[in-house]
């Protein structure tokens, strides 16, 4: 079973050039709204730009994406940076997403040429590999991409069931098709973005979770609210399903509307399901479990095994075992063993002691528990012998990453996809019995030339005195005099770790001279369940704090300048950016705000509005309301104040972070700002949240993004001519 978490980046210019196209900029009018939270009252300027259906939103975003487009077409070598990064990005093979089941071998794979990734199976590791799903084959005719956003195979590996999307919306309709021809069932289902499909042993059915159909006019804070799990049979009507667990299925089970639920089998422990009732993002959850024979329904008599005051953020089978990852007096986690069948987490078990590392994943197969460790931002893995085995540590080939670990609980041994910053991904096999990696040649090393690129690993000393972990990536012998164009990425939430990850394309910045660098900032998970607390909430301040301190450090070790630093913040991590910019303007040349939550006091409104309030609070109580607005950007924005350019991005069906956060973002900075450095929005109409997007999509958003760093950090040869139109 996989592990859980809750369901993400001045000599500028001086601007003749851009006197002419700013005359063309389109202007946003001023419609308040004054909100009183808890007796304070907060102005919202442009509350108006939140429905984005209005034909008057419609037509202003386009006209600010036309405004880019235009601006970011006139800086000179940006084509030439597009064609560097489609040559990287096409020199290899990227192998992800890997499961082993019934001996077949399942995975995604991104070729050269191809524009998105694809489903391929192989019988054995030394077979040839058979095409499954290519998402290429199913362009509209007006040009809109699909996406697939998951796949589980039967346990016998004879079917697979999988989620397909238009446009990167990630709103999924499941299939199935036959593994051994590829021949697609006639089975789909709609409203399935978090199906989770569990196949059940007969083989020709599975357990999977639906949203609720809305009716007109439904607010969009119902669309993930009310989520059920149904029992599917191959050839049945998903409108006559039996409802098994989720929302309403039963008393005894307590699942709020806004909970995630999902029902699981594992053939490591046949005699039983497993039922989860996830709080939104929150990482703890509640687990229940009943033998297999049971009658699934209103009656049926669930048994609890953990709760949210457990602290479990992670869990898996074997036999009548089960194994919990939780953090309840371990900050940086231990893991737990009780009995399925009579559960007494009271007088669990440690069947692995907390200690200085930071347990992050646990996983079962036939011969042991394998846990995953993560050791000062090295990646770690440990095995656990079944029957009083003492732990073992497992020796891996480099000091990296591990970015993925795939066991099968009906087979011994581990799979696992090795990383760091420098060295592409490799998917290495564990041979149980010998303890030994092999490469399993899924994926060949990258032929992109990293071997003039070096990594460092330095902590940067926060507000309050936090070390704080900070990972330098550039070329070798880099002069260290401040010159060099920087880019400072920083995320921050879920107690997601930035775990080091290879990208060829980002090459394309660094043998320019640039440098590239991620702050380990609190909110994350780089030291435990504490390290995210500390940046969560009314401690949000810590992550803004470490971020800064991250771009302090690269200035004062002579890296970088104000001047030619550029700060970064994706998803949650705009949360960063924009408090970084709004709280310390002059550290930086240049932001990117990339699909960001901007505007936090009214993000609890989006549709992913309910599920996230366990990680940044609501404002319908008053903590919450101050720790949001806190942590709300768009608000901290002040007139007539030198922000630095900066660069919005949001697709249009973006189901994470509604597109309307970075239109009001983009608005209140172009009115406030008075440094006459661009504020820019690119709107991307065939995009959500990043996920479901293409390679040639991701690759021209970099162009963008890295030609916009460029003529804004001040490297030659991309400052636009000030007579270009």
């Amino acid at each position: 079973m996989r592990r859980l978490i809750g369901i993400v980046l001045p000599i500028l210019l001086l601007l003749p050039a851009l006197t002419t196209a700013q005359s063309a900029l389109p202007q946003t009018p001023v419609r308040a709204v004054i909100d009183d939270y808890f007796g304070t009252k907060v102005a919202d300027p442009y509350r108006w730009l939140e429905n984005t259906s209005d034909p008057e939103v419609i037509a202003w975003m386009k006209a600010q994406n036309d405004y880019t487009r235009a601006v970011l077409a006139r800086i000179p070598g940006r084509d030439d940076l597009l064609t560097r990064i489609k040559a990287l990005d096409n020199a290899g093979n990227v192998v992800s997403a890997l499961q082993v089941w019934g001996g077949h071998y399942f995975y995604y794979k991104t070729e050269p040429g191809s524009d998105n990734r694809k489903l391929f199976v192989r019988d054995t590791l030394s077979a040839p590999e058979r095409l499954l799903v290519d998402p290429e084959k199913m362009t509209t005719a007006d040009g809109k991409h699909y996406s697939i956003d998951y796949f589980q195979p039967s346990l016998d590996g004879v079917y697979v069931a999988y989620g397909i999307s238009l446009g990167g919306s990630e709103e999924s309709v499941l299939h199935v098709l036959q593994s051994a021809t590829g021949k697609v069932l006639p089975d789909s289902i709609d409203r399935a973005e978090f199906a989770s499909p569990s196949w059940l042993p007969d083989g020709k059915s599975f357990f999977y979770t639906r949203a609720q159909k809305l009716a007109s006019g439904a607010p969009p804070t119902a669309k993930y609210q009310k989520l059920k799990v149904y029992r599917h049979t191959l050839g049945g009507d998903p409108e006559a399903e039996p409802l098994v667990f989720g929302f309403g299925a039963n008393p005894a089970v307590s699942v709020d509307e806004n909970d995630f639920s999902n029902l699981l089998f594992s053939p490591g422990a046949p005699g039983f399901m497993i039922g989860l009732v996830i709080h939104g993002v929150k990482r703890e959850f509640d687990i229940y479990a009943v033998p297999f024979d049971a009658n699934t329904g209103a009656k049926t008599a669930w048994k609890k095994i953990a709760d949210q005051s457990d602290e479990v953020t992670g869990l898996d089978v074997h036999a009548d075992e089960i194994y919990l990852l939780s953090h309840k007096n371990a900050s940086r986690f231990k893991v737990l063993r009780t009995s399925l069948s009579a559960p007494d987490l009271a007088h669990a078990a440690v069947a692995v002691p907390a200690s200085e590392v930071v347990i992050t994943n646990i996983t079962v197969a036939a011969d042991a528990l394998y846990v995953q460790d993560l050791d000062g931002g090295i990646g770690r893995l440990r095995r656990l012998p079944y029957r009083n085995g003492s732990i073992q540590p497992i020796k891996l080939p480099f000091d990296g990453a591990i970015q993925s670990l795939v066991t099968n609980p009906t087979e011994s041994g581990a799979w696992l996809e090795l990383t760091s910053w420098t060295k592409s991904p490799l998917w290495y096999s564990l041979d149980a019995k010998t303890d030994e990696l092999s490469d399993t040649a899924l994926v060949p090393p990258s032929p992109v030339d990293y071997s003039q690129i070096e990594s460092q690993e330095v902590k940067a000393k926060s507000a309050d005195g936090t070390m704080v972990p900070l990972s330098i990536i550039h070329k070798r012998g880099l002069v260290l005099d401040g010159s060099h164009p920087t880019w400072l990425t920083g995320y921050g939430a879920y107690g997601i770790n930035y775990d080091p990850y290879f990208d060829p394309t980002i090459l394309v910045f660094l043998e320019r001279g640039g440098v590239r660098a991620f702050a380990h900032v609190r909110g994350g998970g780089e030291y435990g369940e504490d390290w995210h607390q500390a940046g969560q909430k009314l401690t949000k301040q810590h992550t803004i704090d470490d971020f800064l301190a991250g771009g302090e450090y690269l200035i004062a070790h002579k890296y970088t300048s104000a001047a030619h630093l550029a700060g970064e913040g994706t998803s949650a991590g705009g949360i960063t950016i924009g408090g970084a910019i709004t709280q310390r303007p002059e550290l930086f040349g240049a932001a990117l705000i990339r699909v960001g939550d901007s505007d936090s006091l009214r993000s609890e409104t989006m549709a992913s509005g309910p599920a996230n309030i366990p990680e940044f609070g609501t404002v319908t109580e008053a903590d919450g309301f101050k720790a949001l607005f806190g942590m709300d950007a768009y608000q901290h924005v002040k007139p007539s104040t030198p922000y630095p350019a900066v660069l919005l991005t949001t697709g249009v069906n973006d189901p994470r972070v509604a597109p309307w956060q970075a239109a009001k973002m983009t608005a209140r900075l172009q009115a406030s700002t008075s440094s006459g450095k661009p504020i820019l929005l690119r709107v991307d109409y065939d995009a959500g949240h990043g996920i479901g997007s293409t390679k040639s999509q991701r690759d021209i958003e970099l162009a963008d993004e890295v030609a916009f760093l460029f003529w804004q950090l001040g490297v030659t040869g991309y400052a636009p001519s000030p007579s270009a139109k």
